[in-house]
């Protein structure tokens, strides 16, 4: 099996080395990721410029580009031979509820499904994450995630992945599939003036989890709930962003 590795935090994070030692007993890994931290670039594609892959080591690679650059050129042209598996991480941070949105680690994700391939963004979750700087800090995410495919991954539909939050525990009380949680509104904005006396601004930090259960799911909880208590969260999430519950009605509206 070919694995293709990618992630937003940058080819030398210890998030990706963890996940590609791990990986590798199943089969070929490689990484091809940003030469630099790309966080919160979703599936922004570069062009506006040439895009420059430098070859670090065997099978590591880095590109000048955004996570779904790095996952696009590798299936198109970048290699000679195909991969099976794109696996997008381990991110230093959690991707839940509405940080989907913005998830360069899931934008890298979509993209392998978009090429037909399954696809699997993988974050950890955790107050001390975006502290730590050893792949062995990320040891037990990263060998959960050699357990979850080497055990044969369960078939999505087309256009969908798996996103997937570990949390930072010392023993992982096992997995749930959950459902997208939802976060209330983002903290406001802070604004600075920089010691050259220009007005600068930071975005605010994401808003708290809604705890509100989702309808119709009465067995099934979110993902925040999951990780909140000690639970690998699996998610089945899709490109197509669709409303299909209301279009009848609304074509209706719109026909008078």
């Amino acid at each position: 099996m070919n694995i293709l590795i990618a992630n937003d935090d940058g080819v030398f994070a210890p998030g990706i080395q963890a996940l590609a030692h791990a990986l590798a007993p199943l089969g070929r890994v490689v990484i091809v990721a940003p030469e630099s931290e790309r966080s919160g670039f979703s599936s922004a594609l570069t062009l506006d410029r040439p895009l420059r892959p430098i070859q670090i080591s065997s099978d590591v690679w880095a590109v000048n580009g955004t996570p779904a650059d790095c996952v696009y050129l590798s299936m198109n042209g970048l290699f000679d031979f195909e991969f099976d598996l794109v696996v997008s991480g381990i991110n230093s941070g959690a991707n839940l509820g509405d940080d989907v949105l913005y998830s360069g680690t899931v934008g890298a994700a979509f993209e392998g499904r978009l090429m037909k391939q399954p696809a699997i963004a993988v974050s950890m979750a955790g107050q001390n994450v975006r502290s730590y700087e050893h792949p062995k800090d990320y040891a037990i995410a990263a060998q959960w995630v050699h357990h979850f495919i080497a055990a044969g991954l369960p078939v999505l539909p087309p256009r969908h992945i798996f996103n997937v939050n570990i949390p930072d525990v010392p023993v992982l009380q096992g997995a749930k599939v959950t459902y997208q949680g939802r976060r209330s509104q983002s903290k406001p904005i802070t604004s600075h003036v920089d010691p050259r006396g220009r007005q600068v601004y930071w975005i605010g930090l994401s808003g708290e989890a809604v705890a509100d259960p989702q309808k119709g799911l009465t067995e099934i909880e979110s993902d925040f709930f999951a990780v909140a208590n000690g639970f690998v969260s699996i998610t089945p999430i899709q490109m197509d962003a669709t409303n299909y519950e209301i279009l009848n009605t609304l074509q209706a509206q719109f026909s008078k």
